[in-house]
C-alpha cells in the first residue's frame, strides 16, 4: 500500500521491539510475551507485515496457517504449525490510533486474503475480542459457533468469538 506516507512491509525480527510496544499500547488485556510473536514471525514469514507511517511503525498484522476450527491458545508457544493447517489464521491486526481510519485495516485483510488463496487455503479464521465482532464482519468474516472451541475461546476473554472468512479460489488474484 502506498498512500502517501502510509505503507506496509514484511516485518522482520528486527522490528520485534516496535511491535511489542504497538502491541502494548493496543491490547494491554491480551498480553503475550514477545518469544510467542517472534515464533508466528518465525514460524510463517510470509504472514507478517508492519504498518509503518512517515517511517514510523504504526500498527502490524501476524498471521500463520492452522487447522481450521482450532483456537490456538493465547500468550503460549506452539512450536510447530499444527496439522493439517488448511487456514490461515490471523492471529493480530493492531493499529496505533494514528493508523486507524485511513483503510490500512482492509488494505492488509485484503492482501491476507489473496495470498491465502494463492497458497490453497479455503479460509482464514480469526478470534474476534473486545467485541469486535462488527468490525471484523466489515471484511467477511462470521462467527462460528462451536462447542468444542468454548474453553480456548473463554482463555482469550468472555466475549471472544470464532471467526472465519471463506475463499472463493476464483477470485482475481489467486
Amino acid at each position: 500500500m502506498a498512500i502517501s506516507d502510509i505503507h506496509w512491509r514484511a516485518l522482520t525480527m528486527l522490528d520485534m521491539p516496535a511491535l511489542a510496544d504497538i502491541a502494548a499500547q493496543v491490547h494491554p488485556d491480551y498480553f503475550e510475551d514477545l518469544a510467542v510473536l517472534a515464533e508466528k514471525l518465525t514460524l510463517y514469514p510470509d504472514g507478517a507485515r508492519l504498518l509503518e507511517i512517515a517511517g514510523e511503525p504504526a500498527g502490524y498484522l501476524l498471521s500463520h496457517p492452522y487447522p481450521y476450527l482450532s483456537v490456538p491458545p493465547l500468550n503460549r508457544l506452539i512450536g510447530k504449525i499444527p496439522a493439517p493447517a488448511d487456514c490461515l489464521y490471523l492471529h493480530d491486526l493492531a493499529l496505533l490510533p494514528k493508523a486507524r481510519g485511513r483503510g490500512a485495516a482492509g488494505w492488509a485483510v485484503e492482501d491476507l486474503a489473496r495470498h491465502a488463496q494463492r497458497q490453497g487455503f479455503s479460509a482464514m479464521a480469526l478470534v474476534s475480542v473486545g467485541n469486535s465482532a462488527a468490525f471484523w464482519g466489515r471484511f467477511g468474516f462470521s462467527p462460528v459457533d462451536r462447542p468444542e472451541l468454548a474453553a480456548k475461546l473463554a482463555s482469550y476473554s468472555e466475549t471472544a468469538r470464532y471467526m472465519v472468512r471463506p475463499l472463493d479460489r476464483s477470485l482475481p488474484g489467486s
